[in-house]
Protein backbone atom coordinates (compact mmCIF):
# COMPACT_ATOMS: atom_id res chain seq x y z
CA UNK A 1 0.00 0.00 0.00
CA UNK A 2 2.94 2.30 0.88
CA UNK A 3 4.47 1.59 -2.36
CA UNK A 4 1.16 2.26 -4.22
CA UNK A 5 0.72 5.50 -2.74
CA UNK A 6 4.27 6.40 -3.45
CA UNK A 7 3.52 5.72 -6.75
CA UNK A 8 0.58 8.02 -7.40
CA UNK A 9 2.67 11.02 -8.25
CA UNK A 10 4.66 9.70 -10.50
CA UNK A 11 1.93 7.71 -12.39
CA UNK A 12 -0.60 10.56 -12.74
CA UNK A 13 1.79 12.88 -14.71
CA UNK A 14 1.00 14.89 -17.38
CA UNK A 15 2.53 12.62 -20.43
CA UNK A 16 0.93 9.09 -18.85
CA UNK A 17 -2.61 11.16 -18.43
CA UNK A 18 -2.29 12.02 -22.06
CA UNK A 19 -1.30 8.37 -23.07
CA UNK A 20 -4.46 7.25 -21.04
CA UNK A 21 -6.36 9.49 -22.59
CA UNK A 22 -5.30 8.23 -26.18
CA UNK A 23 -5.84 4.83 -25.34
CA UNK A 24 -9.46 5.82 -24.55
CA UNK A 25 -9.74 7.78 -27.64
CA UNK A 26 -8.68 4.83 -29.31
CA UNK A 27 -11.47 2.47 -27.30
CA UNK A 28 -14.51 5.19 -27.88
CA UNK A 29 -13.61 4.95 -31.67
CA UNK A 30 -13.53 1.18 -32.15
CA UNK A 31 -17.29 0.83 -30.15
CA UNK A 32 -18.79 4.21 -31.99
CA UNK A 33 -18.16 3.10 -35.47
CA UNK A 34 -18.35 -1.19 -34.51
CA UNK A 35 -21.60 -0.06 -33.14
CA UNK A 36 -23.12 2.74 -36.02
CA UNK A 37 -21.82 0.22 -38.77
CA UNK A 38 -23.24 -2.78 -36.79
CA UNK A 39 -26.53 -1.24 -35.95
CA UNK A 40 -27.03 0.31 -39.70
CA UNK A 41 -25.56 -2.85 -41.64
CA UNK A 42 -27.56 -5.20 -38.83
CA UNK A 43 -30.70 -3.73 -39.20
CA UNK A 44 -30.23 -4.05 -43.57
CA UNK A 45 -29.99 -7.70 -42.74
CA UNK A 46 -32.59 -8.13 -40.31
CA UNK A 47 -34.71 -6.65 -43.00
CA UNK A 48 -33.93 -8.34 -46.09
CA UNK A 49 -33.24 -11.54 -44.21
CA UNK A 50 -37.03 -11.30 -43.70
CA UNK A 51 -38.11 -10.72 -47.24
CA UNK A 52 -40.13 -13.14 -49.18
CA UNK A 53 -39.04 -12.93 -53.18
CA UNK A 54 -37.77 -16.13 -54.87
CA UNK A 55 -34.81 -13.29 -56.24
CA UNK A 56 -33.20 -12.75 -52.89
CA UNK A 57 -32.93 -16.46 -51.57
CA UNK A 58 -29.59 -16.48 -52.22
CA UNK A 59 -28.88 -13.08 -50.31
CA UNK A 60 -31.36 -14.53 -47.64
CA UNK A 61 -29.01 -17.61 -47.49
CA UNK A 62 -25.61 -15.68 -47.20
CA UNK A 63 -27.33 -13.19 -44.59
CA UNK A 64 -27.65 -16.31 -42.67
CA UNK A 65 -24.71 -18.01 -43.19
CA UNK A 66 -22.65 -14.49 -42.36
CA UNK A 67 -24.81 -13.89 -39.20
CA UNK A 68 -24.47 -17.60 -38.60
CA UNK A 69 -21.11 -17.79 -38.72
CA UNK A 70 -19.55 -14.53 -36.86
CA UNK A 71 -21.89 -15.15 -33.89
CA UNK A 72 -19.92 -18.56 -32.93
CA UNK A 73 -16.12 -17.41 -34.20
CA UNK A 74 -15.11 -16.19 -30.77
CA UNK A 75 -13.80 -12.55 -31.26
CA UNK A 76 -10.02 -13.14 -30.70
CA UNK A 77 -10.35 -15.81 -33.41
CA UNK A 78 -12.02 -13.26 -35.92
CA UNK A 79 -9.55 -11.03 -34.84
CA UNK A 80 -6.43 -12.93 -35.84
CA UNK A 81 -7.55 -14.28 -38.74
CA UNK A 82 -8.56 -10.72 -39.96
CA UNK A 83 -5.34 -9.86 -38.98
CA UNK A 84 -3.47 -12.50 -40.62
CA UNK A 85 -5.77 -12.35 -44.13
CA UNK A 86 -4.91 -8.58 -44.28
CA UNK A 87 -1.21 -9.68 -43.81
CA UNK A 88 -1.13 -12.26 -45.96
CA UNK A 89 -2.67 -10.36 -48.75
CA UNK A 90 -0.78 -7.28 -47.86
CA UNK A 91 -4.31 -5.10 -47.75
CA UNK A 92 -3.05 -3.09 -45.40
CA UNK A 93 -0.64 -2.99 -42.28
CA UNK A 94 -2.94 -0.28 -39.84
CA UNK A 95 -3.92 -2.15 -36.91
CA UNK A 96 -6.90 0.25 -36.23
CA UNK A 97 -8.11 -0.67 -39.79
CA UNK A 98 -7.59 -4.34 -39.13
CA UNK A 99 -9.58 -4.25 -35.48
CA UNK A 100 -12.09 -1.88 -36.83
CA UNK A 101 -13.33 -3.88 -39.62
CA UNK A 102 -13.19 -7.09 -37.65
CA UNK A 103 -15.34 -5.19 -34.31
CA UNK A 104 -18.00 -4.31 -37.56
CA UNK A 105 -18.39 -7.62 -39.02
CA UNK A 106 -19.04 -9.10 -35.70
CA UNK A 107 -21.03 -6.21 -34.74
CA UNK A 108 -22.96 -6.67 -37.88
CA UNK A 109 -23.94 -10.16 -37.00
CA UNK A 110 -25.45 -9.71 -33.27
CA UNK A 111 -27.09 -6.63 -34.22
CA UNK A 112 -28.98 -7.77 -37.07
CA UNK A 113 -30.19 -10.94 -35.24
CA UNK A 114 -31.43 -8.43 -32.15
CA UNK A 115 -33.20 -7.00 -34.36
CA UNK A 116 -34.83 -9.72 -36.58
CA UNK A 117 -36.04 -11.17 -32.91
CA UNK A 118 -37.38 -8.04 -32.48
CA UNK A 119 -39.34 -7.93 -35.76
CA UNK A 120 -40.59 -11.58 -35.62
CA UNK A 121 -41.90 -10.63 -32.19
CA UNK A 122 -44.81 -8.86 -33.94
CA UNK A 123 -47.37 -10.89 -33.79
CA UNK A 124 -48.74 -12.23 -37.22
CA UNK A 125 -51.78 -10.58 -37.54
CA UNK A 126 -50.03 -7.35 -37.63
CA UNK A 127 -48.52 -7.98 -40.99
CA UNK A 128 -51.76 -9.67 -42.55
CA UNK A 129 -53.50 -6.79 -41.46
CA UNK A 130 -51.21 -4.25 -43.19
CA UNK A 131 -50.65 -6.66 -46.34
CA UNK A 132 -54.89 -6.48 -46.36
CA UNK A 133 -54.67 -2.16 -46.85
CA UNK A 134 -51.90 -2.77 -49.39
CA UNK A 135 -48.90 -1.72 -47.79
CA UNK A 136 -45.49 -2.45 -49.32
CA UNK A 137 -43.34 -4.72 -47.26
CA UNK A 138 -41.26 -1.36 -46.47
CA UNK A 139 -44.49 0.61 -45.38
CA UNK A 140 -45.52 -2.40 -43.23
CA UNK A 141 -41.93 -2.24 -41.91
CA UNK A 142 -42.38 1.31 -41.08
CA UNK A 143 -45.53 2.20 -40.74
CA UNK A 144 -46.84 -0.86 -38.62
CA UNK A 145 -43.44 -3.30 -37.25
CA UNK A 146 -40.53 -1.26 -36.00
CA UNK A 147 -42.72 0.91 -34.02
CA UNK A 148 -43.63 -1.76 -31.65
CA UNK A 149 -40.54 -3.71 -32.62
CA UNK A 150 -38.20 -1.15 -30.61
CA UNK A 151 -39.58 -1.66 -27.76
CA UNK A 152 -37.74 -5.24 -27.93
CA UNK A 153 -35.41 -4.59 -29.73
CA UNK A 154 -33.44 -1.62 -27.68
CA UNK A 155 -32.91 -3.25 -24.24
CA UNK A 156 -30.58 -6.03 -25.69
CA UNK A 157 -28.97 -4.04 -28.08
CA UNK A 158 -27.85 -1.48 -25.47
CA UNK A 159 -26.71 -4.47 -23.28
CA UNK A 160 -24.59 -5.75 -26.52
CA UNK A 161 -23.27 -2.10 -26.91
CA UNK A 162 -21.60 -2.05 -23.19
CA UNK A 163 -20.40 -5.60 -23.44
CA UNK A 164 -19.03 -4.76 -26.96
CA UNK A 165 -16.90 -1.96 -25.08
CA UNK A 166 -15.24 -4.58 -23.12
CA UNK A 167 -14.63 -6.90 -25.94
CA UNK A 168 -12.94 -4.13 -27.91
CA UNK A 169 -10.03 -5.13 -24.95
CA UNK A 170 -9.16 -7.90 -27.34
CA UNK A 171 -8.04 -5.38 -30.00
CA UNK A 172 -4.72 -5.10 -27.57
CA UNK A 173 -3.51 -8.78 -28.71
CA UNK A 174 -3.02 -7.44 -32.21
CA UNK A 175 -1.15 -4.27 -31.22
CA UNK A 176 -3.72 -1.76 -30.93
CA UNK A 177 -2.84 0.84 -28.22
CA UNK A 178 -6.01 0.83 -26.67
CA UNK A 179 -6.78 0.68 -23.15
CA UNK A 180 -6.31 -2.58 -22.07
CA UNK A 181 -3.05 -2.25 -24.23
CA UNK A 182 -2.14 1.12 -22.16
CA UNK A 183 -2.24 -0.22 -18.90
CA UNK A 184 -0.23 -3.50 -19.85
CA UNK A 185 2.52 -0.73 -21.69
CA UNK A 186 2.07 1.35 -18.09
CA UNK A 187 2.71 -2.00 -15.79
CA UNK A 188 5.66 -3.25 -17.85
CA UNK A 189 7.28 0.20 -16.89
CA UNK A 190 7.33 -0.87 -13.44
CA UNK A 191 4.16 0.90 -12.11
CA UNK A 192 1.59 -1.25 -9.77
CA UNK A 193 -0.56 -3.42 -11.58
CA UNK A 194 -3.39 -2.33 -9.19
CA UNK A 195 -2.37 1.57 -10.59
CA UNK A 196 -2.07 0.66 -14.08
CA UNK A 197 -5.21 -1.36 -14.47
CA UNK A 198 -7.39 -0.02 -11.31
CA UNK A 199 -7.19 3.45 -13.86
CA UNK A 200 -8.14 1.66 -16.70
CA UNK A 201 -10.94 0.05 -14.56
CA UNK A 202 -12.52 3.43 -13.84
CA UNK A 203 -12.31 4.93 -17.27
CA UNK A 204 -13.58 1.81 -18.83
CA UNK A 205 -16.66 2.99 -16.50
CA UNK A 206 -16.83 6.16 -17.55
CA UNK A 207 -17.41 4.67 -21.49
CA UNK A 208 -19.71 2.40 -20.34
CA UNK A 209 -22.09 3.93 -17.94
CA UNK A 210 -23.50 7.52 -19.87
CA UNK A 211 -24.57 4.67 -22.15
CA UNK A 212 -26.18 2.05 -19.83
CA UNK A 213 -27.95 5.35 -18.49
CA UNK A 214 -29.04 6.37 -21.26
CA UNK A 215 -30.35 2.78 -22.48
CA UNK A 216 -32.25 2.56 -19.53
CA UNK A 217 -33.68 6.16 -20.12
CA UNK A 218 -35.31 4.64 -23.45
CA UNK A 219 -36.59 1.57 -22.07
CA UNK A 220 -38.45 3.63 -19.49
CA UNK A 221 -39.83 6.07 -22.37
CA UNK A 222 -40.59 3.27 -24.67
CA UNK A 223 -42.27 1.48 -21.60
CA UNK A 224 -44.30 5.02 -21.17
CA UNK A 225 -45.32 5.27 -24.41
CA UNK A 226 -46.54 1.22 -24.71
CA UNK A 227 -49.03 2.16 -21.12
Amino acid sequence: MERLIEEIPSFFTIWNIIFLAKAMGVTFLLTAIGCLVGFSMGLLLAVFRKTKTILLLPLRIFIILYTEMFRRIPFLVSLLLMFYIFMIFQISDNLFIIATITVCLIATAYIGEIIRSGIESINQTQWDAARAMNFTYFQILKEVIFPQAWKVILPPAFGFFIMFIKDTALASQIGVMELTFAAKVLNNKGFSPLLSFGSVLILYFILSYPLDRFGKHMEKKLATNRN
